[in-house]
C-alpha cells in the first residue's frame, strides 16, 4: 500500500511480548505512516505478560526500532502507559530515545476541538478488581485470542486475508456489548464534565467512533484482535481504520458528520470476501505514492 499521510495517529494495546500481537501488520502500518504526531495510548509492551513468561519475536524488536526511528525523524511520539505497562507511569515527564512519556495528554485537533487522551483503564468499573472476575475475564480473553490465532494461521495458509474472529464474537454477544456501551458512556461523561469535546482511548480492544450527547468517544482499538488505528486528517476529522492486507475504513468524525463504526466492526467477516479498495479513502486522509 502507498503512504498514509495524516496529521496525527493513535495506536494502543499492541501487547509486544505476547504471541497474540500482530507485530508484522503494525510494522507495515508504521512504515507506511507519514504523520506529525503519534500517540502510543498504552499497553504497547506487555510488561505483565513478560514478567510471567519471556516471549519475544524479532518483529517486536522491529516495531520498537521503527518507533525510535520515527522519533529521530522528527515525529512527536508520546507514550501514555496503560495497565499492562503501568510501570512506565513512574517515568512520566521523561524522554526515552526521543519518545516522551506522559500519564495522559490533551490533544487539540486541527479544527480546534480538544480531546483528553489516555489508555482508559481508569474507567473500569469498581468490581473489575475482584480477583475471581478478573481471573475469569483474563482466561476467557486468552482463549478467544488463542482461537483467533489458530483461525488466522489457517486462513494465512489458504492465502485468505485476516479476519478478527474475536471481534466478531464480541460484536454478537449481548453481555459483551452491554459492558462496552457502559464503558463508552463513562468515558464520554467524564470528557463532558471536563469541558472537552471528546476522549480518545484504547483498553477494551474494541475500536469505535461514537457521539454521545455531543461528546465524541473514540477508541483506537488494538493490534491483538482489531489491527486498527485512529488517524486525524489536516482538517481535524478523525477516522478509524483497519490495517492488514487492506486498508478498511470503519468510522469517521468531522465537525459536520459522525459515521459510527459498530456496523462496520460487526461486518468484519464479509471483509474476507472483498479486496482492498483504496479509492474510497477520503481526500483529507490521503494515500500518496
Amino acid at each position: 500500500m502507498a503512504k498514509l499521510s495524516c496529521r496525527s495517529a493513535f495506536i494502543s494495546d499492541v501487547h509486544l511480548g505476547t504471541p497474540d500481537c500482530k507485530a508484522a501488520y503494525l510494522l507495515d502500518f508504521l512504515k507506511h505512516l507519514d504523520c506529525k504526531r503519534l500517540y502510543l495510548v498504552g499497553d504497547i509492551v506487555d510488561l505483565e505478560a513478560l514478567a510471567r513468561r519471556h516471549w519475544w519475536h524479532p518483529d517486536h524488536s522491529a516495531v520498537i526500532a521503527e518507533l525510535i526511528a520515527m522519533a529521530a525523524r522528527g515525529v512527536e511520539v508520546i507514550y501514555l502507559p496503560g495497565n499492562h505497562d503501568y510501570q512506565m507511569r513512574g517515568l512520566a515527564g521523561s524522554t526515552i530515545a526521543g519518545i516522551r512519556v506522559e500519564l495522559d495528554a490533551i490533544h487539540e485537533g486541527a479544527d480546534g476541538r480538544r480531546y483528553r487522551v489516555s489508555h482508559g483503564d481508569e474507567y473500569d468499573p469498581e468490581h473489575i478488581g475482584r480477583k475471581w472476575i478478573a481471573w475469569l475475564g483474563d482466561n476467557l480473553h486468552r482463549f478467544i485470542c488463542w482461537a483467533n490465532r489458530r483461525v488466522h494461521a489457517v486462513r494465512k495458509r489458504l492465502e485468505l486475508p485476516y479476519m478478527p474472529l474475536s471481534i466478531i464474537l464480541k460484536s454478537h454477544v449481548g453481555a459483551a456489548l452491554a459492558y462496552i456501551r457502559d464503558y463508552e458512556q463513562r468515558v464520554a461523561s467524564d470528557a463532558r464534565e471536563r469541558g472537552l469535546d471528546g476522549h480518545i482511548c484504547g483498553h477494551i480492544h474494541f475500536g469505535h467512533i461514537r457521539s454521545m450527547d455531543g461528546t465524541l468517544y473514540m477508541n483506537d482499538g488494538d493490534w491483538v484482535e482489531h489491527c486498527t488505528a485512529l488517524v486525524e486528517d489536516v482538517s481535524g476529522a478523525m477516522e478509524l481504520i483497519h490495517w492488514t492486507e487492506r486498508c478498511t475504513h470503519l468510522g469517521r468524525a468531522s465537525r459536520e458528520t459522525v459515521m459510527p463504526s459498530p456496523e462496520a466492526v460487526r461486518g468484519f467477516a464479509p471483509l474476507a470476501d472483498c479486496r482492498a479498495d483504496l479509492t474510497q479513502l477520503p481526500a483529507e486522509v490521503s494515500l500518496a505514492g
